[in-house]
């Protein structure tokens, strides 16, 4: 079996120093990226949420429309049935 000198030692802490400072610099990238996916979703949740919004007020609008042509519908069908001078 090989003998353990100094020299051995002191070669494996600088590897495994390297391989460890690689593993951190992977992690930073990670976290990196999770923060740009992070905020993509959150401006993908935005875009949705206007869209809503925008959807609800058309709603909205629609209904009142509908409602004055149903107004309307029932002045014009009433009209039909008073006499006329």
């Amino acid at each position: 079996m090989a003998e353990i000198t100094n020299e051995l030692m002191y070669e494996l802490m600088k590897r495994m120093h390297a391989d460890i400072a690689d593993v951190k610099l992977g992690q930073r990238e990670l976290k990196a990226e999770m923060n740009a996916m992070r905020g993509t979703m959150i401006s993908m949740q935005q875009d949705i949420h206007n869209i809503y919004t925008t959807l609800s007020r058309h709603e909205t609008r629609l209904d009142r429309i509908e409602n004055r042509l149903e107004l309307r519908e029932l002045a014009e069908a009433q009209a039909r049935f008073e006499p006329h001078p």
